[in-house]
């Protein structure tokens, strides 16, 4: 019964790890790359139609990125693989 509380504690842990690493690794990317948009939009105005879309697909990317960490945490969260091999 020990071991599966502290399955469970370390895995609470991972989870708080991954998501949030991956929320600040998201925020800072999309961050930095909206200032690089704006910074470049305002250098060459005329290719601003060009940089937004690939601005929206790069944005778009480092979300999902986000998400499929967030997915596997659910995955630890909901249907731990480490619970089973202990029952």
């Amino acid at each position: 019964m020990e071991a599966i509380a502290s399955v469970q504690a370390f895995t609470a842990l991972g989870l708080g790890i991954i998501i949030g690493l991956g929320a600040i690794g998201a925020c800072l990317g999309i961050g930095i790359m909206g200032s690089k948009f704006l910074e470049s939009a305002a250098r060459q105005p005329e290719l601003t139609p060009m940089l937004t879309g690939r601005m929206f697909l790069l944005a778009g990317l480092i979300d999902a990125a986000f998400l499929i960490g967030v997915a596997i945490a659910m995955f630890f969260a909901f249907a731990n693989p480490l619970l089973a091999s202990l029952q």
